[in-house]
């Protein structure tokens, strides 16, 4: 038998797709669709069933439809493309300057859910192809929804990674304003003014807006940040390439050349020139940028913006009390929850825990504070964005629970500069770049 007739036979096709069938069964951990096996055996061996019943069976020397082709491609491309979806890649875009100069406004991703296991659908009816609107409406239904499981990955989340998960603060939004942070709407302005917006919509785990930031301390750490820079366990956090602060630079009394400006690598679009002082009140900079704008001939000084007074912050930094004394810049220390690990609880560190504990954790705040202590029921991590002066992130929002990973950034397969025409808007340079 030739290599050509042992691929086309029969039995061996069916062996090999009945084998990653099972592999799929057993990673998936469910033993019920190993039923699905006869479903395997007649599409290859018996063909009893028409499965692709769509699909029309032609007669001999009948003339294949154009449009029943075109069908079953895209049915077959909606089954293929969501099943990767869901288990291997999903494509991604990055809609915010929060991780500028390491991941561009623009950038489009492909994203791993195999770095720490995909997550199984928790609300499955939903329109292929889309995460939680359509048309300003929602794309999905609430009719069925399954527990929080997530299966076995490669490996578990570490310091540094670039992290996809689902916003924390995203269970309720507004429909005008779905972006807006509701709850810190609430807290500003008063939940009688915000309830005057409009539609509220409460939204399942699974299918919140997604964001992208760097984890920069996993359970159990002890975080702070110190003059903008994060120490964890006591000790300094490396400071990758891409982290940047602002700063305030004054010149002579002249702008600094755009061309210059765009050369060194900073976004002009977040950059505005004040004569009075006269200057730049708020140009971030990574540490080599500092440098090369320091080197600058008509740069008299620059120094960083760095927020030191925490009045004022209370409705705004994490945990949201007036006692913290917390900054953007100031902040912590402050312990990351783990797994199985069980803290003291008290009025005065409420604040820290009450949204993991009645929220993320389905729990009692009443009978923990009765029983003076909280066992945690999953793992909780701290991010933050490169873009340190123009981040929302755990700061602001705190912790992000395990049940809210989606995976981790690979590879930037396109990159696009908004108000600029094509070819001009392609970011050529970050074309299939690796991250």
């Amino acid at each position: 038998m030739s290599l050509k007739d042992f691929t086309r036979n029969k039995w061996v096709k069916f062996s090999f797709w009945a084998a990653l069938y099972v592999a799929w069964v057993i990673w998936l951990g469910n033993f019920w669709f190993l039923f699905g096996l006869i479903v395997v055996f007649d599409i290859f061996i018996t063909r009893k069933v028409h499965w692709n019943f769509w699909k029309k069976r032609y007669k001999e020397g009948e003339k294949p439809s154009a449009v029943n082709e075109w069908l079953d491609a895209l049915i077959f491309a909606v089954i293929v493309v969501t099943f990767i979806n869901i288990f291997f890649i999903q494509a991604f875009k990055i809609p915010s300057s929060s991780m500028e100069s390491s991941l561009y406004t623009g950038d489009h991703l492909f994203v791993s859910k195999l770095t720490y296991g995909p997550r199984v659908p928790e609300t499955p009816l939903t329109i292929p192809f889309t995460h939680n609107t359509i048309f300003g409406h929602e794309s999905y239904s609430t009719l069925i929804q399954k527990p929080y499981r997530r299966l076995k990955g490669i490996r578990e989340v570490r310091k540094g990674d670039y992290v996809v998960f689902g916003f924390p603060n995203g269970d309720t939004v507004l429909r005008k304003a779905p972006v807006e942070d509701y709850h810190a709407l609430v807290r500003m302005l008063g939940q009688q003014t915000v309830d005057g917006f409009g539609e509220i919509i409460v939204r399942p785990d699974d299918k919140k807006d997604h964001y992208v930031k760097r984890c920069v301390a996993t359970p159990g750490d002890t975080l702070e940040v110190r003059d903008g820079f994060v120490w964890v366990n006591g000790e300094q956090q490396t400071i990758y390439p891409g982290v940047q602060l602002t700063y305030t630079v004054i010149t002579t009394g002249q702008k600094i050349n755009s061309k210059t400006l765009d050369k060194i690598g900073i976004n002009t679009a977040e950059l505005f020139y004040d004569p009075s002082l006269p200057g730049y009140p708020m140009m971030p900079l990574t540490a080599e940028m500092l440098e090369e704008i320091k080197a600058i001939p008509n740069v008299v000084s620059v120094d960083p913006d760095l927020d030191i007074d925490p009045v004022g912050c209370s409705k705004e930094i994490f945990p949201f009390t007036e006692d913290s004394g917390w900054t953007r810049d100031y902040f912590g220390p402050l312990w990351i929850p783990k797994k199985g690990e069980t803290v003291e609880i008290n009025d005065r560190n409420l604040p820290l825990y009450e949204r993991i504990i009645s929220v993320y954790e389905d729990g009692d705040v009443a009978s923990a504070l009765a029983d003076g202590r909280y066992t945690f029921k999953q793992d909780y991590y701290f991010m933050m964005g490169d873009n340190r002066h123009n981040s929302l992130d755990s700061r602001y929002w705190g912790f992000v629970p395990e049940d809210h990973l989606v995976g981790r950034p690979l590879v930037v397969w396109l990159s696009t500069r908004q108000g600029s025409r094509f070819p001009k808007n392609i970011r050529w340079g970050r074309f299939l770049k690796f991250v």
